[in-house]
């Protein structure tokens, strides 16, 4: 069984300079697309992946990370809108890439679907109201 998930990778000042991604593709069998990048050398790094492979690579592979001293974390922890502050204006969702915003053509409010957002930020900056957060 293939999985696909989309998460944030958190790099220690120490491992920014290491192979780490390319080793978890050649020894994991794990496919990664960088949705959004920023290392800088001898600074932390921050990369926000879609990683797919079989179960039970995905599972070797997230373990590898973890030892290595990667921190992982679910892409869904980071994108967040603010209820109070959303007025349901629509703005964010001509401009989503991903269709991860939507209208509910019963309530003419806007749904948020997490697991299709790649945290591109496209949202924060055309809400009026400043209700969408990226976390980081």
């Amino acid at each position: 069984m293939t999985i696909s998930r989309r998460v944030v990778l958190h790099f220690p000042r120490s491992l920014v300079d290491q192979p780490i991604m390319c080793r978890l593709a050649r020894e994991f069998n794990i496919d990664f697309n960088i949705l959004k990048a920023s290392v800088t050398p001898k600074e932390e790094g921050l990369l926000v992946v879609e990683l797919t492979g079989d179960a039970k690579d995905y599972d070797q592979g997230q373990k590898y990370l973890a030892q290595t001293g990667v921190e992982i974390q679910p892409l869904s922890q980071d994108v967040v809108r603010n209820e109070d502050r959303c007025t349901h204006c629509g703005a964010c969702v001509v401009l989503c890439p991903t269709a991860a915003l939507i209208v509910d053509p019963s309530t003419r409010r806007i749904d948020f679907d997490n697991d299709k957002c790649i945290a591109c930020g496209i949202c924060v900056t055309a809400c009026p109201p400043r209700a969408m957060e990226i976390r980081f």
